[in-house]
């Protein structure tokens, strides 16, 4: 339980149970400080009402979670995470299934609650283009080397260009993204 009060994770992986609804779900985010019957305090309460104000799923409190989209079941996820009211929230590949739009509206999101909670939000992704716009860090993990360092500082270094043979894809540090090369 002491790790539980220091750190929070979403994780890729379904839920056990669709059939709780948003707020069951969320609770369960303050289990590390409930009593071994799981009973709510007031203050819990509010920590839950305020993880769903933040990520904006007040309409959702009520549903099944197996009615929600996976956009929205991420959502709660976060929330979740939130509610649990650590330090450090660390999500794996909180964006996978998801299309462009809500892949962006996810991680503007954890952005968003980086800057309101000055929580540290740590996560991995393939979504390399979108988080040199939106991460203030970025750990490239390579075969021979890590390289760690802000987007800019990165794309000075040129790390971007080996994470690719150059025969198939190029990273064009002017416009920070990837071309693939067609011949």
């Amino acid at each position: 339980m002491e790790l539980a009060s220091e750190i929070s994770v979403v994780l890729t992986e379904p839920i056990a149970s669709k059939n709780l609804t948003v707020w069951e779900l969320i609770g369960l985010g303050r289990q590390p400080y409930t009593n071994w019957i799981g009973t709510l305090t007031q203050k819990d309460k509010e920590k839950i009402k305020d993880a769903i104000d933040m990520v904006q799923i007040t309409n959702l409190t009520y549903k099944k979670c197996y009615e929600l989209s996976d956009g929205q079941l991420q959502r709660v996820m976060i929330a979740r995470a939130l509610a649990q009211d650590t330090q450090l929230i660390m999500l794996d590949e909180p964006t996978s299934h998801l299309d462009l739009y809500h892949k962006v509206q996810i991680l503007k999101l954890l952005k968003t609650i980086t800057q309101q909670t000055n929580k540290t939000i740590l996560f991995t992704t393939h979504e390399i283009e979108i988080a040199i716009q939106l991460c203030d860090k970025i750990l490239l993990l390579e075969k021979n080397q890590n390289t760690f360092g802000s987007p800019h500082e990165l794309i000075q270094k040129k790390s971007f260009e080996n994470l690719f043979p150059a025969d198939t894809i190029t990273f064009d540090s002017q416009t920070a993204t990837f071309r693939v090369n067609k011949k």
